[in-house]
């Protein structure tokens, strides 16, 4: 479309221009800014711009807003009464963006601004009906300005609003060379009460963040008549001594750079030990390169170097909220919950200076409760989560923040910040959950390995040794023998509903592939013995994944046959992620029949193989990176013992990144959104028919060199 407005002779030209309203803004003071909190934070974030160092907020007889003040007064540059004018009461100024684009800093702590938008100010609506501003630099007169908010509804248009600025010859406030600005406000919209102002007073106190102390710009917040408002309210140094885990990482590029985790436990855990897991820990290195871990673009890398964002730090303290753990140390529970919970989260915080709203109560931005949810005793949520993210202003302008204080704008940018994120708390989760269940064993409530079925022996002991006469005992243990009966069927039948669920997600993508050739060949083809034969294999394939839900009874099977047909259910899989399976099981000359409900088995052997294919995966991933020759393999034997037969799988990948005494508890994985369920189920099933699962030193069980770096376990079945 034309830019000039094409008209004819006879067309009249009637040039126009817009005109805002003067109840405009008073609508920006209402709608952009949320809550008195947000309000007090854009002027203490103005102080900051203006290079101060101390910015202090008192009230007086807030609960009176007839007679209530609120001041907030800084020492920082100030303001001359052009930049009042030009500046000040220009809504939307351009003023501190253009220093943002040259990369001006303020003279005396090298600031860059924080605000860019050019209305936050006029938040102070949301105070008080009126403001009186006094301001003054080194070189220019103080400067006074008085602004009633009433009476704009009495304008029409903006412009017509008279405001007067005052020159005073002699100042009032700012005298012996002092500099900066205070902002008196009156005539106070809503009433004060204790509840507010501990929020505020909150807000006021997160807006530095804790883990990297500024003591170049220090904001404080009282209540002149109302000292006990405040009485009670914990503050940070109170709180982070009850951490027991905590965690620095520093991300840049496409990787983690630093990477610090230690596990803290209390002077009263003796059990326990400190653990301490750097950056050159192997489940770092392994995990280093930075991948989407959720969403449309899970498993995709993520590279910061493609957007303004900068180095990135994460850091935070985890706390533990277990009544049995808080015995140990906490004395005022009720109060440490409730800081928690109103402080609870990750917060971010651009040059010492927080963003809002990430962190508050109310926005769980990177969804962590809903994670916790999904995976309840590996994933943190906010209530036991004190935590920050800290970002550099110049390097991070793709950042950009929402005009209504809500956060970033939610662009790329911004989805590789928060998946950057959220691939390094993935790694912290899966370090503390392993010392998690070591607190737990050491000082939980009940053993670790079957609370049920501890309990209910505790139970039926106290009922041996107390209960009288014996009909009653005789009968209540009864009634005991029945619970534990059914709680071990419906174990039974769980364990056998989680072995197939845990194989759904592999029957789609085996289906999936199948189905796809079928299509390109039908297509390419116009029929063959070619589609045949995958709609044959395609026949059998389902077959295979419907032995996994009949009904697991033991019958007497043969081992290779078993293992054959594990293999054919994931042949896709393998052959799709160029896997050489090295199979020595086929030369076994022994008797090669188990008792065994081959159904479980199965899908034991194929939660094995998918385990294997994703870390066979990450160590070619790795050998790339590095420009080394590498060949994915899977080591697959068959071995012999006098009372035991053995299935020997090993790869020739990463090894297992965590220890292998926690690698069967439920819910413990390295790998990031893994659910922590394979091994545990496949541990459950050799144990529910009479085997074992092994994970054997170097040198138990002969395999070849190649794969002894990488993860060996060995099913080991009862003769």
């Amino acid at each position: 479309m034309s830019e000039e407005i094409i008209k004819s002779d006879h067309d009249k030209s009637i040039p126009v221009r817009f005109k805002p309203r003067a109840r405009l803004l008073l609508q920006l003071g209402d709608q952009l800014i949320k809550n008195e909190s947000i309000a007090l934070v854009e002027l203490v974030k103005n102080s900051y711009d203006a290079d101060a160092n101390i910015v202090n907020i008192y009230m007086e007889d807030v609960e009176n807003p007839e007679k209530g003040v609120i001041i907030i007064e800084d020492d920082g540059y100030g303001m001359s009464a052009n930049t009042v004018e030009n500046v000040w009461l220009e809504p939307g100024s351009d003023f501190k963006t253009q220093k943002i684009q040259a990369l001006e800093v303020s003279p005396k702590y090298n600031r860059l601004p924080i605000g860019e938008k050019g209305i936050g100010r006029f938040g102070v609506h949301k105070l008080g009906n009126i403001i009186e501003m006094t301001t003054k630099t080194k070189t220019s007169k103080e400067v006074f300005v008085r602004i009633d908010w009433t009476k704009f509804n009495n304008y029409k248009y903006l412009e017509d609003v008279p405001i007067t600025i005052l020159e005073r010859e002699i100042p009032k406030i700012f005298k012996n060379g002092k500099t900066g600005t205070n902002i008196l406000i009156s005539d106070l919209r809503k009433t004060w009460e204790r509840g507010i102002a501990r929020e505020v007073k909150r807000s006021i106190t997160a807006l530095a963040s804790p883990f990297d102390v500024n003591d170049s710009f220090k904001p404080s917040f009282d209540i002149v008549d109302k000292p006990g408002w405040f009485e009670g309210l914990l503050k940070w140094e109170d709180v982070k001594d009850y951490s027991l885990f905590r965690f620095k990482i520093t991300i840049s590029g496409n990787k983690i750079n630093k990477f610090l985790y230690e596990f803290t436990p209390w002077e009263s855990m003796t059990k326990l030990n400190y653990r301490k897991i750097t950056e050159k820990d192997s489940l770092i290195e392994t995990f280093k390169i930075l991948k989407y871990s959720e969403g449309e673009n899970e498993g995709e890398k993520i590279d910061l170097k493609n957007y303004k964002i900068g180095t990135i730090t994460f850091e935070g303290y985890i706390f533990d909220q277990d009544p049995f753990i808080l015995k140990m140390g906490v004395a005022d529970k009720i109060g440490f919950k409730k800081y928690l919970k109103m402080n609870g989260g990750v917060k971010v915080f651009r040059d010492k200076l927080r963003v809002y709203d990430y962190g508050e109560p109310e926005n769980d931005w990177l969804e962590l409760d809903y994670r916790r949810f999904q995976q309840p005793a590996k994933r943190v949520s906010n209530n036991i989560l004190l935590s920050a993210v800290s970002i550099n202003r110049k390097d991070s302008a793709d950042l950009i923040e929402k005009t209504n204080r809500e956060g970033f704008v939610e662009n790329d940018a911004y989805e590789a910040f928060k998946g950057a994120i959220l691939h390094s708390l993935n790694i912290v989760e899966t370090l503390r959950y392993q010392d998690k269940i070591k607190l737990r064993e050491k000082y939980g409530p009940t053993p670790k390995s079957s609370p049920v079925m501890s309990t209910l022996g505790e139970a039926k002991k106290y009922a041996n040794d107390k209960v009288k006469p014996d009909y009653v005992k005789d009968q209540i243990i009864k009634y005991f023998d029945k619970i534990e009966s059914d709680y071990k069927t419906i174990s039974d039948n769980l364990l056998k509903a989680a072995g197939a669920g845990l194989s759904m997600s592999v029957v789609v993508h085996e289906v999936e592939k199948i189905i796809y050739e079928v299509e390109k060949v039908l297509k390419e083809e116009k029929g063959s013995k070619r589609v045949l034969k995958l709609i044959e294999h395609l026949s059998s394939l389902i077959d295979g994944y419907a032995e996994i839900i009949r009904k697991s009874s033991q019958t007497s099977e043969n081992l290779v046959l078993i293992v054959d047909q594990a293999i054919f259910n994931t042949e896709y899989r393998l052959n799709s992620h160029k896997i050489n399976i090295v199979k020595n099981y086929k030369n076994f000359k022994g008797r090669s029949k188990i008792k065994i409900a081959k159904n479980l088995l199965i899908g034991t052997l194929m939660n094995v193989i998918d385990n294997a294919i994703y870390w066979l995966d990450q160590r070619g991933f790795k050998a790339k990176e590095n420009k080394e020759e590498f060949t994915k393999k899977l080591f697959i034997d068959i071995n012999e013992e006098t009372n035991f037969l053995n299935l020997i799988i090993a790869d020739n990948g990463t090894g297992f990144e965590i220890g292998t005494d926690d690698i069967t508890e439920p819910f413990v994985s390295a790998k990031p959104g893994g659910m922590g369920l394979g091994l545990h189920i496949a541990n459950e099933i050799m144990e529910a028919q009479k085997g074992k699962l092994i994970f054997p030193e170097l040198g138990d069980y002969e395999i070849p060199e190649e794969f002894q770096s990488g993860a060996t376990l060995v099913l080991s079945f009862k003769k």
